[in-house]
């Protein structure tokens, strides 16, 4: 499979800001997404900033910003917050908090104000339920499923990112996203599980060439690097 011939929506998942206008420059992906630990990788400072400049960069594709608190009463304002910094802005809400209560009842809330959301840190087909049963008919909703970490587990993450897509797909408005990507594969995996979109960090985003790459030719590359390799080490046995 080539790149052209995928249908499933591409969105990058970084929060260094360079690395995602270059991203968006190439045309390649289709929406954005960030959570807090990769704003620490990136060295985020200032949250708002951020995602003001994210924006002003990157006016007309939908990006995920994320809650950072841990209580409920504080997420719903934290999510208010972000939804009025732009009409492209989903906001990212855990499916439950660092005590393992559940958001649902927060999601249903702000579900029903029109907040566009996306459920985070999903990993269940059951918790896939519970969020598309809390949403609201005609909003815009993405449910992130961490595919990466349910293989991590040892579990069939495709056969629940199937279940997850069928869940998603019975209320308009919903789309299923397969997350924690680890590889180009992955991608093609998502689209044949039915997934909308699929999200992957600028390490994967710089391997989509490879897509369709005749594989010969790739062993002749890896070869040829090989000998570039040890001929600068400069190394002799014989």
């Amino acid at each position: 499979m080539k790149f052209e011939d995928l249908t499933i929506d591409i969105y990058a998942d970084g929060a260094d800001i360079q690395e995602m206008k270059e991203a968006y420059a190439k045309g390649c992906v289709k929406g954005f997404t960030t959570n807090p630990t990769l704003m620490r990788k990136a060295g985020v400072r200032d949250y708002v900033a951020f995602a003001k400049e994210a924006l002003q960069e990157i006016p007309d594709l939908p990006l995920s910003f994320e809650v950072f608190a841990d209580d409920f009463k504080t997420m719903e304002r934290e999510a208010e917050v972000i939804c009025a910094l732009g009409s492209n802005v989903y906001v990212k809400i855990p499916i439950t908090n660092s005590k393992g209560e559940s958001s649902i009842p927060l999601i249903r809330n702000l579900s029903e104000k029109g907040l566009q959301l996306n459920i985070t840190a999903v990993f269940t087909p059951g918790q896939v339920r519970q969020v598309v049963d809390a949403l609201t008919p005609g909003t815009k909703n993405i449910v992130s499923v961490f595919a990466g970490r349910i293989f991590d587990a040892g579990e069939d993450a495709l056969k629940i990112m199937r279940e997850a897509a069928e869940i998603c797909h019975e209320k308009p408005g919903i789309k299923s996203l397969w997350a924690s990507c680890r590889e180009v594969y992955n991608i093609v995996q998502a689209e044949q599980c039915g997934a909308d979109i699929v999200t992957v960090t600028n390490d994967i985003l710089m391997k989509l060439s490879n897509l369709g790459k005749n594989l010969e030719e790739f062993s002749l590359e890896t070869v040829q690097m090989f000998v570039r390799d040890g001929q600068s080490l400069g190394f002799s046995i014989v």
